[in-house]
């Protein structure tokens, strides 16, 4: 029912830049609350955490301390789709990056809170 799609993760060297998208059909983005949506990101042997987050109509993001002043989170409702620019990547930044929505509390970074995911893509990042 759910459809959430991510793409643009690769490979790059420390200090570059990735653009991730996270594309949505009409229904999943209106049905799932347009607005109010997540990345999260889980690397090898470690939990998913919280990367950013996005609630339009509070005017509202929010991002993991580790990340503040590197990621910019966006979304296009014209196209449905949720974006995350990287930059200044780094080494620690490598792991799979999930699009989340159908949040139970908007602007949440906590993993528990979302009930729909997409597939990942993966951000690997070299010294």
């Amino acid at each position: 029912q759910v459809q959430l799609v991510e793409s643009g993760g690769g490979s790059v060297q420390a200090g570059g830049s990735l653009g991730l998208s996270c594309a949505a059909s009409e229904y999943t983005y209106s049905r799932y609350l347009r607005g109010c949506m997540g990345w999260f990101r889980q690397a090898p042997g470690k939990e998913r955490e919280g990367v950013a987050s996005i609630y339009t109509r509070a005017g509202r993001t929010d991002y993991h301390d580790s990340v503040k002043g590197r990621f910019t989170i966006s979304l296009d409702n014209a196209k449905n789709t949720l974006y995350l620019q990287m930059n200044s990547l780094q080494p620690e930044d490598t792991a799979m990056y999930y699009c989340a929505a159908d949040a139970l509390l908007c602007g949440s970074l906590r993993v528990n809170d979302y009930n729909s995911w997409g597939q990942g893509t993966q951000v690997t990042v070299s010294s």
